[in-house]
């Protein structure tokens, strides 16, 4: 590999990418406002959050400050989502590719994170498991109603 090669991004910058702009969107700030507090245009964050530029180890740090969230953060996942390296990710939708998160979810997200008790959080994510479980049986149990009865 050539030491342009590996200058390129990667999977794992478009994690960190997208990581940031989770982040940022559960603190509510814009790209404007989180450029300002780094720095940089919102052209600059944009491309760290689509992954098209790589962040250095120091932008990271001042990024994560910023953002009130450890280092560690931008990689949690890391190991399933850097695989997503396919030719279809080329051409990322204006999203950066995450899909959308509507204001309920990210407020859900940002109040699970403040849950502390490690085993109330497995309660909680088991109950909400087991929520969607029962309403995907119930669709699938509609479904096969809909199609009447099996032919012999």
């Amino acid at each position: 590999m050539s030491m342009s090669e590996s200058k390129l991004p990667s999977g794992i910058d478009r994690v960190v990418g997208k990581k940031i702009r989770l982040r940022r969107r559960e603190l509510k700030l814009t790209q404007e406002k989180l450029g300002e507090l780094l720095d940089l245009t919102f052209q600059q964050v944009q491309k760290y959050e689509k992954g098209v530029n790589r962040v250095s180890a120091g932008r990271l740090f001042e990024i994560a400050g910023v953002l009130e969230v450890p280092v560690g953060y931008f990689f949690e996942g890391a190991e399933e989502l850097a695989g997503l390296e396919a030719p279809e990710l080329a051409e990322e939708p204006d999203d950066g590719g995450l899909q959308v998160l509507s204001d309920e979810v990210l407020e859900l997200i940002s109040a699970f994170q403040k849950i502390e008790d490690a085993s109330l959080r497995g309660s909680l994510l088991a109950t909400v498991r087991a929520a969607a479980s029962a309403f995907e049986s119930r669709l699938a149990d509609q479904d096969r109603a809909s199609q009447g009865p099996p032919r012999a």
